[in-house]
């Protein structure tokens, strides 16, 4: 493809043919340069551009860094949610940059990626950080073969992670709370406390901090006596705004029972009471979870609520713990496990299965005894 430089008044402008489009011949033209040396490389890389399809076409000694800032920027932020961005940004500056980011994208191989993961598995990251690793460089390379063509093959399709001893999760692990405990927080958050109603929501319905915290009364349904997830809070430009569940399966309607029901129908009442209360100091909203003055209840704020449980009351408890034990209660008393996964919006039944395995160990015990016991009844 050819295209020239021509002179206009006092600037410079480039232009060349783009064929026959529409049954009538175009070309593409731009001005302004101040010189011909200018219009001249300005020409050159658009008929460049041009030839790989609108594609943006890097040098081809770009280096590992300059590719992950560029995949984050083209990729990352445009199909990732907010959280995933936040997460993948992290992995990029701490890790991948201060590793591999010196070397030549093209020259990248399996054996420096593999001791990169060797070395993180040696210096005691879990295999979880590993798994989060894998997938950041793992799809960064898969987009650098296509569209980018940067790139022939996935170097990552090498690697093998670093092997973990694979033990089943214990109450320990994920810091389970017994009904006493939970007892005892609510004793130290009571009703009228900004924590009460949080902390109820979270043990009746297992539902995560931010889908608790970003829970408005419109989709409380008291009729139907359902909780409806469809957003979650976060922390965005120095505000806290809407964000998208986790996944699509985190898109639920939760049925409530006749404990949380009649403490968010009293709660509710307690609301427009306060409004009328504070008056214009009253913060409006349409949140379920507020303070006295009407106040949002934020995740950083349930974040002080789990240094009170550990440190003062001694409960080893971080928020999370009540979705934990929400899960574990319903499987120990024989709930159905496809319910509970829909009920915690977990994609994968698996998930479920393996997160609550201290439980489902016990649960294929007791199958068994129940069939000793069928069979005793048969001799």
């Amino acid at each position: 493809m050819k295209g020239a430089v021509r002179k206009r008044g006092t600037s410079w402008s480039y232009y060349f043919d783009l064929g026959v489009v529409d049954g009538k011949r175009k070309k593409k033209e731009k001005g302004g340069f101040r010189t011909k040396k200018e219009a001249d490389k300005a020409l050159r890389n658009a008929i460049k551009d041009y030839e790989n399809a609108g594609a943006v076409v890097m040098e081809s000694n770009i280096t590992v860094s300059d590719y992950f800032d560029y995949w984050y920027k083209e990729y990352v932020l445009i199909n990732c949610k907010y959280n995933t961005q936040q997460a993948y940004r992290i992995v990029i500056d701490k890790h991948i940059k201060p590793a591999l980011g010196v070397f030549k994208l093209k020259s990248i191989s399996p054996s420096k990626l593999q001791e990169f993961f060797n070395l993180k598995y040696r210096n005691g990251y879990t295999k979880s950080s590993l798994s989060n690793f894998y997938g950041v460089l793992s799809g960064a390379f898969k987009t650098a073969i296509f569209p980018y063509k940067l790139i022939k093959e996935n170097p990552m399709t090498y690697i093998k992670l670093p092997k973990y001893n694979s033990t089943p999760k214990t109450v320990d692990d994920l810091k389970i709370v017994t009904v006493e405990q939970f007892k005892q927080i609510i004793k130290r958050f009571p009703e009228g406390s900004s924590f009460y109603i949080p902390l109820q929501i979270a043990f009746n319905t297992g539902m995560r901090a931010a889908e608790v915290c970003g829970l408005t009364w419109d989709c409380v349904d008291f009729n139907k006596r359902t909780i409806t997830v469809n957003k979650i809070l976060i922390y965005k430009d120095k505000k806290w705004v809407f964000g998208t569940p986790k996944t699509k399966s985190s898109n639920r309607t939760i049925l409530i029972g006749a404990t949380l029901f009649n403490i968010l129908y009293k709660h509710n009442i307690k609301q427009k009471e306060n409004r009328l209360k504070y008056g214009e100091y009253y913060t409006l909203n349409n949140f379920v979870c507020t303070k006295e003055n009407g106040e949002l209840v934020t995740n950083d704020s349930l974040k002080y609520l789990s240094r009170i449980v550990n440190y003062e009351l001694g409960i080893r408890y971080n928020f999370h713990s009540l979705r934990h034990t929400h899960a574990t209660m319903l499987l120990e008393s024989g709930a159905n496990i496809k319910d509970i996964q829909n009920r915690l919006g977990h994609s994968k039944i698996s998930t479920t299965m393996d997160t609550y395995s201290h439980v489902t160990q016990k649960m294929k015990k007791d199958s068994v005894d129940i069939f000793e016991k069928i069979l005793a009844t048969q001799k």
